[in-house]
């Protein structure tokens, strides 16, 4: 829609992971390294999490574009509470038949797979994202898979990503053999304020558009909306793009972001992280929608002093 406009040869704030337009800032490159390094010295088990929308799976789908001929890979991604049986799942991320219900069979089975690929010299990645929503006994389950060795070899390597929650998981009693086991941990926080701005100047180039785009002050407002996360921050800019377009704009203020926030935020549709229900105790839900609504407007407006105040002074 805006692409023509701005000189772009595709959307540069797509909400879908891509790691073509991947921006390695000082967290998510720790983060990434952190999984190369878990993958390169088979780690037993490796756990990367970050809060919703922090890039936890672009990273993967980056290692999973890296990896050798030598590393066969499965992948598990739509994990839930009614998740059912693990076994099948590991059967479908690796290809394998689903023939019957009975782990002990699919167990079985899984591990001739694991020994026949450790024949054929290769190593066996299990990936699982959204690992939060997994159950105690679907964690204990993964820690028995990654038992099965070949001499002094482990033949399965483990790789979790998921939110918060899946640290608090881990602690649970009953989990310390796991927690064992994890040799690479690491937890993807939110952006800082420079690196917000270098992220969207970094979209912005990788599809053929300029840096500066988005005025300083943009930037650190969009920061501030969004808490420092990529998904927010994206659904942010990609809106904002859109406004710009409409309006004939070849640049994008802060105030062009604050009233589309603003205008947004007041249809009640924004899913941009600016509404807060916590705090608000019970009551009505017109009147705690109202509240929410007007705590949100009233902290856009603080976050457009907040970033015009500090773009003057720098």
């Amino acid at each position: 829609m805006y692409e023509q406009h701005f000189g772009f040869r595709e959307k540069p704030f797509s909400m879908t992971p891509d790691p073509a337009l991947l921006f390695l800032g000082s967290k998510h490159a720790t983060g990434l390294n952190m999984l190369r390094y878990g993958l390169m010295n088979r780690a037993g088990i490796t756990v990367l999490t970050g809060d919703i929308g922090a890039g936890k799976t672009t990273l993967l789908r980056q290692l999973l574009n890296e990896t050798e001929s030598d590393v066969v890979v499965g992948l598990i991604s739509n994990t839930h509470e009614s998740f059912g049986n693990l076994m099948q799942w590991v059967s479908v991320a690796f290809g394998l038949p689903v023939t019957s219900d009975s782990k002990a069979i699919l167990y079985e089975q899984f591990s001739q797979f694991l020994i026949a690929q450790y024949a054929h010299g290769k190593r066996t990645v299990l990936i699982v994202d959204e690992a939060q929503n997994l159950e105690k006994h679907a964690l204990e389950e993964l820690r028995l898979l990654t038992n099965i060795n070949a001499d002094k070899d482990q033949l399965l390597q483990l790789v979790l990503a998921g939110q918060p929650d899946l640290r608090e998981r881990l602690q649970l009693p009953g989990l310390m053999q796991f927690v064992q086991r994890i040799a690479v941990d690491y937890h993807l926080s939110p952006l800082n304020p420079e690196e917000t701005e270098r992220y969207i100047n970094h979209r912005l180039v990788a599809v053929g558009g300029t840096a500066g785009l988005f005025d300083p002050a943009a930037c650190r407002f969009i920061h501030y909306q969004s808490h420092g996360v990529p998904r927010i921050i994206n659904s942010i800019c990609d809106t904002a793009l859109v406004y710009g377009y409409a309006s004939g704009e070849t640049q994008i203020s802060v105030h062009l972001v604050f009233d589309m926030v603003i205008e947004r935020v007041s249809a009640g549709l924004f899913g941009a992280g600016v509404l807060d229900f916590e705090e608000l105790g019970a009551g009505d839900p017109n009147q705690l929608r109202k509240r929410a609504l007007d705590r949100a407007r009233l902290r856009a407006a603080s976050n457009l002093r907040r970033a015009t105040s500090e773009t003057v002074i720098t």
